[in-house]
């Protein structure tokens, strides 16, 4: 079992990564975050993201989709995004965020670990 901090910079150990954070999307807050820059405000990303993700499941439940969000993957020329509702009893309503650099990051790669890193995690 990994803690918030451990999931962190578990996240931030992947080629490419430029910051992460988990996130409440019930009320846009970050609990944590690592990384990030001048040009990566991981508070910003983390309200604009949480905007993303209530709409998508906002979407799922009128068109009657009876399924879980595994990822929503935003693809910017130089960067991704990847948003991913954690699925553990605990940690409902979080999800765990990463931005990556594009030419640096595999992005098959990144998928799979931040579903080991939410399997993990225990808060």
């Amino acid at each position: 079992m990994a803690d918030m901090d451990v999931a962190l910079k578990e996240m931030m150990l992947l080629d490419g990564a430029l910051g992460a954070c988990v996130v409440d999307y019930t009320s846009g807050m970050t609990l944590g975050t690592i990384g990030g820059s001048k040009n990566l405000d991981l508070q910003v990303a983390a309200a604009g993201n949480t905007e993303v993700l209530r709409a998508k499941m906002r979407t799922m439940e009128q068109l009657g989709l009876e399924q879980e969000i595994e990822d929503v993957l935003i693809t910017l020329g130089g960067q991704y995004h990847l948003i991913r509702p954690t699925q553990g009893r605990r940690s409902k309503g979080l999800f765990l965020y990463l931005a990556m650099d594009r030419s640096r990051g595999n992005l098959a790669l990144a998928r799979r670990r931040l579903a080991d890193i939410d399997a993990e995690l225990e808060l």
